[in-house]
């Protein structure tokens, strides 16, 4: 590991004024991810802001009826949290679905969604990346990409979000406050995330400096009609394969509001627009949910190794909201690798 200095930050104003009187520094809060990439040599901070004593700990209600999580609320009081196993059991399910308990006692909600892609060869400095040296090449284009994205990828990059805390977040339509050098902002969370394109590098909006200060979720939790659905080679401690964050509201067997998520499939968090339109006033019907789910992968391109990820996004959409429409949750997520819905 490259050495580095470390300063430890007491207020948001103080945090972002050391960021910008140090090129190459970076903010610590858990450390999860970031500590792993520096032992890779594959981030190289010189220097670290650590965020810990900062007042972002707590989670609290908004005045519109929604519910802020602190930036450093970690992922285990968030999933745990009465307000949100109450109003937003979704967001509870995926958090819980992701990582080791160990992990999620340490792992912040801001951490989360600046985790950084688990392809492999971004993790092996002797191959191209352009992740992680741009305009180097993506090796996993022809190499091994089982585990790459099938929506939105582009010539330069296949890699996958790996956060399963971000995908019923994007079906919330939670937003992210940041605050930096210019001041603060919110960025609404389907504008958090990007796309590779041309700039890989890149794996969400927020500005040089900026810092996240909390997650805002909305007033509407679909508490009574959701499912986090998590499709992996093994039942704990993987990244998914494809999963499918679904959220309803229902008049009787009529769907009046639906919202779909895919984690595993892209770059970012998948929401597709279109797709969740079909929904609406339509009954909650597997006829209804298998065009909802064809819709959605239309355009989806596979690879040598990741075809069948295709596939598996459809049967994963349509049993997720078969699952959601009925609150049936089964124990073993794997018996859906093979079903048939």
């Amino acid at each position: 590991m490259n050495s580095f200095t470390l300063t430890k930050a007491t207020t948001v104003e103080a945090a972002v004024n050391d960021n910008a009187a140090h090129y190459g520094s970076a903010y610590l809060g858990g450390g999860t991810n970031l500590i792993d990439l520096m032992k890779g040599n594959i981030e190289r901070p010189t220097h670290l802001i650590g965020l810990n004593k900062l007042p972002l700990h707590q989670i609290e209600n908004l005045p519109d009826g929604g519910l802020r999580l602190g930036a450093l609320a970690t992922n285990a009081d968030t999933a745990y949290h009465p307000e949100v196993q109450a109003r937003y059991p979704l967001l509870s399910q995926g958090i819980l679905a992701g990582a080791s308990a160990q992990l999620r006692n340490m792992a912040t909600d801001a951490g989360n969604l600046l985790q950084r892609t688990r392809c492999y060869y971004f993790y092996d400095t002797a191959t191209p990346c352009n992740k992680r040296e741009p305009g180097s090449g993506c090796s996993a284009i022809a190499g091994f990409n089982r585990i790459h994205a099938i929506l939105g990828q582009s010539e330069s990059c296949i890699a996958t979000h790996p956060s399963d805390m971000a995908v019923p977040l994007a079906a919330l339509e939670a937003v992210v406050q940041v605050s930096g050098p210019d001041g603060t902002r919110s960025i609404k969370f389907a504008d958090f995330h990007r796309l590779p394109g041309d700039t890989p590098e890149l794996d969400n909006n927020l500005q040089r400096g900026e810092l996240i200060t909390s997650i805002d979720l909305p007033k509407k939790g679909f508490e009574k009609h959701y499912t986090y659905l998590k499709l992996r080679d093994r039942t704990s401690y993987a990244f998914a394969l494809v999963s499918v964050a679904a959220a309803l509201e229902l008049d009787g067997d009529t769907i009046v509001e639906g919202r779909l998520a895919l984690g595993g499939v892209a770059h970012k968090p998948w929401r597709d627009q279109d797709a969740e339109a079909l929904l609406k006033g339509q009954p909650a019907t597997v006829d209804t949910f298998r065009r909802v789910a064809a819709k959605v992968v239309q355009g989806a391109k596979g690879y040598s190794s990741n075809t069948f990820k295709i596939e598996l996004a459809k049967r994963a959409i349509v049993r997720a909201l078969k699952q959601a429409t009925e609150m049936n949750y089964p124990t073993d997520t794997n018996a859906f690798l093979n079903s048939n819905p």
